[in-house]
C-alpha cells in the first residue's frame, strides 16, 4: 500500500515560534505523553482540527516531508481505524516544505500550506 509523502502538523502559533525559533519541535504535551509527533493526512487535517483544537484562532499547518525520517514515522490505527502518520523523533524545520496561519477554503476545510 503507497503512503503519501507529506502529512501536516498542526501548531499553536507559540509552537511555530519554537520550530522557526530552535529549528526542531519535539512535540506538544499530547505528542511528548504518547511518546510521538501526532501527524494526520491531507484527508484527515480538517477533522483533526474540528476534534482537537475547536474554537483555538492562533493555528499554523505546516507540510511534512515524511521520506526524511524513512522509518522514523508509523502508520499506526487510530481515530476511527483509520492508519495515521506518527513521526518518533524530533519535527526538524528543514524537512517542513511548506507552512502557515490556519484558513479554511469556502467549503470549511483546512487548506494545505502552499510552497513557494
Amino acid at each position: 500500500m503507497s503512503r503519501a509523502l507529506t502529512a501536516y502538523k498542526v501548531l499553536t502559533a507559540d509552537e511555530m515560534a519554537t520550530l522557526e525559533r530552535d529549528g526542531r519541535f519535539d512535540g506538544a504535551p499530547v505528542d511528548r505523553a504518547d511518546g510521538y509527533i501526532h501527524l494526520s493526512t491531507a484527508a484527515q487535517l480538517t477533522e483533526t482540527v474540528d476534534r482537537h483544537f475547536a474554537g483555538r484562532d492562533d493555528l499554523h499547518v505546516a507540510a511534512v516531508d515524511l521520506a526524511a525520517y524513512a522509518d522514523r514515522v508509523r502508520w499506526e490505527e487510530s481515530r476511527g481505524g483509520q492508519l495515521f502518520p506518527h513521526l518518533y523523533d524530533a519535527l526538524l524545520l528543514e524537512t517542513v516544505v511548506a507552512y502557515g496561519p490556519l484558513h479554511r477554503d469556502a467549503d470549511g476545510s483546512v487548506a494545505l500550506p502552499v510552497t513557494g
